[in-house]
């Protein structure tokens, strides 16, 4: 077994919690680290930091974002009134590389889980409801999973929802079981929101 020195061997083990790091990636980049020159060693310690300490949530709309508003939010050229509804911050990442969606997003950061104790007022829904209420939203798009609790929030909202006229629609069909969005490629999504289907 090969004996690290002890800050190689954290460093090693901290890279490796990493998403789709596993060990042999991890040592690698580390080594890379350590060889490298001192001056980068320095610019991505204090790029990392400065990331950390500086991206925070939009207020409005939850996604990643270093001001308030979010440059989307800011964007008066996007549609105002047309709002895609995802569960993570990351999942605007995904749909803004596809490069077809114009429109306002809501992140709710999770989905209804009564087995896990989350309710409706765990996740952002009461935050949705404000901005119909205040934006003139006429349509919400859910780019959700496909799973049982994604399909159990879709519903709860087009319920809490049903009365302010808003348009409800959902990804086209044909998606995998389990589906989620940063495992799909960007044609994927771009096909799946152009034929999304109306909820009624």
């Amino acid at each position: 077994m090969v004996k690290y020195p002890d800050r190689l061997r954290k460093l090693i083990e901290l890279l490796q919690e990493l998403p789709g790091i596993g060990a042999r990636s991890a040592e690698r980049m580390a080594l890379h680290v350590v060889q490298a020159h001192e001056t980068y060693a320095k610019e991505l310690s204090e790029c990392l930091l400065q990331a950390r300490m500086s991206i925070g949530f939009c207020e409005i709309c939850g996604a990643f974002t270093e001001s308030q508003p979010c440059d989307i939010c800011n964007d008066s050229s996007r549609q105002q009134n047309v709002v895609c509804v995802v569960e993570k911050p990351t999942d605007v990442l995904t749909i803004e590389k596809a490069n077809i969606f114009k429109g306002k997003y809501h992140v709710l950061n999770g989905v209804l889980s009564p087995l896990d104790g989350i309710q409706p007022e765990d996740i952002r829904i009461p935050e949705l409801e404000e901005r119909v209420k205040k934006e003139a939203v006429n349509e919400i798009i859910f780019a959700l999973g496909t799973d049982t609790q994604s399909e159990a929030t879709i519903d709860y909202i087009v319920k809490r929802l049903a009365t302010y006229g808003v348009q409800f629609s959902k990804l086209a069909r044909g998606l995998p079981a389990k589906f989620r969005l940063d495992y799909a490629d960007e044609l994927t999504i771009a096909s799946a929101l152009e034929n999304r289907k109306p909820i009624r």
